[in-house]
């Protein structure tokens, strides 16, 4: 199949699919005429790269583990693909260690929230309380003291 049909089929736009050949992660067949031929296992190779990406690997890893994942409908690694493991739980580390980020952030966010005014209080001034809670994450500097 050309390179429109299997852009229709995946609903991933034809660009995207050069791309993906460029980082190494789809292999179709180069004709005489330089058009590409891709295979109907194809369409589950390019599934397989928007999981991947979704779940938050780089094109990188995803080349070294796509062509090792040959179950049609799941991601499972084969028995004869034990490199991968590695670098899939290094890569499950990463992503572990950037929600853990995400969520200290919300946390100092949240700080900061809390000595903002609720919805319908008057947010002037002289309708301030006189003293406001130190809004402390744990890890973080001072979040907002009042000098008053």
């Amino acid at each position: 199949m050309r390179i429109g049909d299997l852009a229709h089929r995946t609903g991933v736009n034809r660009r995207l699919l050069r791309y993906y050949e460029e980082q190494g992660l789809l292999r179709p067949v180069r004709l005489g005429n330089g058009y590409r031929e891709y295979a109907e296992a194809d369409i589950g190779v390019v599934h397989h790269i928007r999981a991947m990406l979704a779940a938050g690997l780089s094109t990188a890893v995803i080349a070294k583990l796509v062509h090792c994942v040959r179950e049609k409908d799941e991601l499972r690694v084969p028995a004869d693909c034990p490199t991968f493991i590695g670098e899939l739980r290094r890569e499950r580390a990463r992503i572990t260690e950037a929600i853990g980020q995400l969520e200290s952030s919300r946390h100092l966010l949240d700080a900061v929230l809390d000595t903002a005014p609720r919805d319908g209080e008057d947010p002037s001034p002289a309708a301030a309380p006189t003293k406001s809670p130190v809004g402390r994450v744990p890890g973080h500097q001072r979040v907002y003291q009042d000098p008053r």
